[in-house]
């Protein structure tokens, strides 16, 4: 069986790669810019873009995407420029990788859009459960692409080259016959869900320490990581990169007015983001559904800041977070002229609120402690209580549900002042001085 090639690079040389991309009449702006984060995609995983071919057509041919004389010239293109792989800006099925490489001479390598992210996931995985989660997804999208390819289920077996569509998390073995695929998709399933009641077990016990969750959220490449490493100096990789990191990462901090929150870094959201992924990065994507408020960062100096926030709005829906408290935070605001930024201000009427930052330089995070405390603390009061000292299961209550507490015992009574929910104020009203 013929040994995968490595895609990306071929004895220490970069191979060439062509994008690829059908769009409806009319859609042009919107076709360029999707190919824009294909070659950034690209790029990521340590390829490069030679050549972008595109066709205008209501529908992709069912068989090659592209019509018979575009595919032609394709081919022509693949030959005469010595191109080594393409890459189509659409999820492809089994069949038509099959046709299109058989169109394109046989010596092309094909992948899709949903194979590049995968490739990308599998390079930057880190932890044990985000490694399982890549290969479940993998596993699940490319075994039947590359059985119906006919080709070795090497784009499962990350050689130690690696390469674009075949880096892989940790299977070794090339050739897996379909009751083996089901056998290690069952396995998975199974090791990822037993991580998922550890991941469930860490949430309750946040829960009892009362102390509010706030979730990170945004496009990828946003600035989230830099954010969290603004704010808490959590020290994670934060890079100029599509899913530089993909791994969540909690810390605790402090609000000026005492109150501890936990700031969870979730992975990024993209347009096409394959269901496969989604499915398999559930536990971790349900950061944003358990979280009590959320940040939705921008990147203000982005061109299509706007479509990729409608994109990051969409999916905190699909994952039932969409009607969570948010703050928005654009960041980059240093980059933006003031016309962009006027015209974003208007996600900040009504009960929401945004703020313009820059999380590499510090530029307006004081704005955003301020509002993200407000927003954290909304519903609460500051109060004093005056108790006996033999109301101790009234002060264990003040501890574990309140927030900023502080005591001042005396002879015969205890002085606590904390700030509560209405439910703890209802409960407390009775030993309150002072409001």
């Amino acid at each position: 069986m013929e040994e995968n090639k490595n895609i990306v690079k071929e004895y220490g040389e970069t191979r060439r790669a062509v994008l690829c991309g059908v769009f409806p009449q009319g859609s042009e702006i919107a076709a360029s810019s999707s190919l824009d984060e294909l070659e950034a995609l690209l790029s990521t995983a340590g390829g490069e873009a030679s050549f972008r071919v595109t066709q205008s057509r209501d529908l992709p041919d069912k068989k090659t995407v592209f019509g018979k004389g575009k595919i032609e010239e394709l081919k022509l293109l693949c030959e005469n420029e010595k191109i080594d792989f393409v890459i189509f800006d659409a999820e492809l099925s089994p069949s038509q990788i099959r046709d299109i490489e058989e169109a394109l001479g046989g010596d092309v390598d094909v992948i899709d859009r949903s194979m590049l992210i995968l490739d990308i996931f599998a390079l930057h995985a880190k932890t044990a459960e985000g490694r399982l989660q890549v290969e479940l997804a993998q596993l699940k999208y490319t075994a039947p692409r590359i059985r119906g390819k006919g080709k070795s289920m090497s784009r499962l077996g990350g050689s130690a080259a690696g390469s674009i569509g075949s880096r892989g998390p940790g299977e070794t073995k090339l050739e897996l016959d379909k009751r083996r695929i089901r056998e290690r998709t069952a396995n998975l399933e199974d090791k990822i869900a037993k991580l998922a009641e550890r991941r469930e077990v860490t949430r309750n016990a946040r829960d009892r320490a009362g102390m509010k969750k706030v979730g990170i959220v945004g496009y990828t490449n946003a600035g989230k990581s830099t954010l969290l490493n603004c704010l808490t100096s959590a020290g994670i990789l934060a890079e100029d990169k599509l899913f530089a990191t993909l791994d969540t990462t909690t810390r605790k901090f402090s609000l000026p007015e005492g109150t501890d929150i936990l700031l969870t870094d979730t992975v990024g959201f993209i347009n096409k983001l394959p269901h496969h992924l989604v499915d398999a990065f559930r536990s971790t994507l349900d950061e944003a559904f358990y979280s009590d408020v959320l940040l939705i960062v921008s990147d203000v100096s982005d061109p299509e800041c706007e479509m990729k926030l409608d994109i990051t709005l969409e999916t905190l829906r699909e994952l039932g977070a969409g009607n969570k408290p948010k703050l928005f935070v654009f960041n980059k605001s240093d980059k933006a002229d003031r016309d962009k930024i006027e015209t974003l201000k208007r996600f900040g009427q009504g009960d929401e609120q945004c703020v313009f930052i820059s999380a590499l330089t510090g530029y307006g995070i004081e704005e955003l402690v301020d509002k993200l405390g407000k927003l954290v603390n909304a519903g609460k009061r500051k109060i004093t209580c005056r108790l006996s000292q033999s109301d101790g299961a009234i002060m264990n209550l003040i501890y574990r549900e309140a927030d900023s507490v502080s005591t001042d015992y005396r002879e015969n009574e205890v002085i606590c002042t904390a700030v509560v929910d209405e439910k703890l104020y209802g409960r407390l009203t009775p030993y309150i001085i002072e409001e």
